[in-house]
């Protein structure tokens, strides 16, 4: 009886039923939940969203309260002597003038006086514009499209984020995959190592075959070492991808639609209409028209109303309406009024390439999952063919008919054939979720996924070696099959 030969362990790793399974859906949102470049896309869309709300006001009266308080001293010196001619004519019509001489002797050099004390006052003051040109809504309305464009920089972002975690955790399920067909591979090789010892010692074979069928072990070993470090190097991708602190199992198979998907006239129209990169190029032309307006709105007169007061008993106050309208200036408005235009036309051009470029994207993904689809059925007939091989392989070392190294050529062919199938399948989901991302839904992944006509991969490889002294299955007979 063979016995198969447990592969060494080529790392730390835990086993791969022992990992927290998780299924795509699961996956999905807690990627969007822990994403850090997703959430820095949200607050730069969120902070966009504020500004604008924060400006619908613009056009209101605005109204300011002002207030002093101030201590002063007031200092001055007065020379006596030089107001006596003043009062010279004043005595002598009073028959004092002769007495202006004693007066003056009698007054001090100099007069000193000081004043000091505090004020306080406040004025309530308003302004209130009641015709821009146009300027105002310009900016309200630059404000909104930068808020549009932030948007579509968010809806960018998952999309991203969305296409990537596809990637990756595929990838791992693809690379898993890869490790178990290996490592199954690997130890049927090693159970036929083990029969043609066996078949040595008995003097079945020449010596010749044994050491093939040791080589083609080391082989198969060697093979099932590295698909396992890649399984582990893809698993590792997927849990940072995640944010988990340790590596996740994905439980959610490859899978292939058995029918085709909808037409490629289905996939453009929702390209164009839920691109968030079409959404972006929308959102400049809008500021490239809001600046166009904001420089048009330069040409116009602007009018103010004015009003301030005096908080206090009887206030001084002011009211009135101020009218600015400049009637040239040094700078050619005319070339400016061009330049803004140029700008709009910049960006409609880049909307339609922008829509060329998309319609192409999602031809060439929508050929690709088709083409993904044809090649993963190909290989029903090669697998049966070579489920047919192994068979009379088996029978024929039993009889003799064939060697060891024939049966081992065999089953490595057949795990070959089984990798390019799961191969073929991780194309076909790669592909289709390629598509739907340049749709601007890459989250309807889910709903393929969940199609009746799916056909999903085993997650798991439950397939054993078989053992080449195992008596062969009986044939069916005709009597058997027969119904009564």
């Amino acid at each position: 009886m063979a016995a198969a030969l447990a592969l060494p362990s080529v790392s730390a790793a835990p086993p791969a039923d022992e990992l927290q399974a998780l299924g795509y859906a699961e996956a999905l949102a807690l990627a969007r939940q822990q994403s850090p470049s997703l959430a820095a896309a949200r607050a730069a869309a969120d902070g966009q969203a504020l500004k604008a709300e924060a400006l619908q006001g613009l056009g209101r009266p605005s109204v300011g309260l002002g207030a002093s308080v101030a201590s002063y001293r007031v200092g001055a010196s007065i020379d006596p002597g030089a107001l006596l001619p003043a009062f010279g004519g004043l005595l002598g019509g009073l028959g004092l003038g002769a007495q202006l001489p004693h007066l003056a002797s009698r007054l001090p050099a100099t007069l000193d006086i000081e004043k000091r004390g505090a004020r306080a006052g406040a004025t309530l003051s308003a302004v209130w514009p009641l015709y821009t040109g146009g300027a105002i809504e310009a900016v309200q309305g630059l404000a909104a499209a930068r808020q549009q464009e932030a948007e579509a920089d968010w809806r960018a972002a998952g999309d991203e984020l969305d296409t990537l975690l596809a990637e990756r955790y595929f990838s791992a399920q693809l690379a898993a995959q890869a490790a178990r067909l290996r490592a199954q591979a690997a130890r049927a090789v090693a159970a036929h190592d083990h029969a043609a010892e066996r078949m040595l010692q008995e003097g079945l074979i020449a010596k010749v075959e044994r050491l093939q069928a040791r080589s083609a072990r080391q082989d198969a070993e060697r093979q099932a070492a590295a698909a396992q470090s890649d399984a582990e190097l893809a698993a590792v991708a997927l849990a940072r991808t995640l944010g988990a602190d340790g590596a996740v199992r994905p439980s959610t198979p490859l899978f292939v639609l058995r029918q085709p998907i909808e037409p490629l006239a289905h996939f453009t129209a929702l390209a164009q209409a839920q691109h968030p990169g079409l959404a972006k190029v929308a959102a400049k032309q809008a500021q490239a028209r809001q600046l166009h307006a904001a420089e048009e709105a330069l040409r116009r007169p602007q009018v103010v109303a004015l009003a301030a007061s005096q908080l206090r008993d009887r206030p001084n106050w002011a009211a009135g309406v101020a009218l600015h309208w400049t009637l040239y200036s040094s700078v050619d408005r005319d070339q400016l009024a061009q330049s803004s235009l140029k700008a709009v036309e910049q960006a409609g051009q880049m909307d339609a390439q922008a829509r060329r470029d998309i319609a192409l994207l999602v031809e060439r993904q929508w050929r690709a999952v088709e083409n993904a689809r044809q090649h993963f059925f190909a290989f029903d007939d090669a697998l049966a063919a070579g489920d047919e091989v192994l068979r009379l392989r088996r029978a024929g070392l039993r009889e003799g008919a064939s060697t060891a190294l024939e049966l081992i050529d065999a089953e490595t062919r057949q795990a070959q054939r089984h990798t390019e199938r799961a191969q073929a399948a991780y194309q076909y989901t790669q592909a289709l979720a390629g598509l739907l991302a340049a749709c601007g839904q890459p989250q309807q992944l889910l709903h393929y996924l969940a199609r009746a006509d799916a056909v999903r991969l085993p997650a798991e490889a439950a397939a054993k070696p078989a053992s080449v002294f195992a008596p062969a299955r009986p044939e069916p007979s005709a009597k058997a099959s027969t119904t009564p």
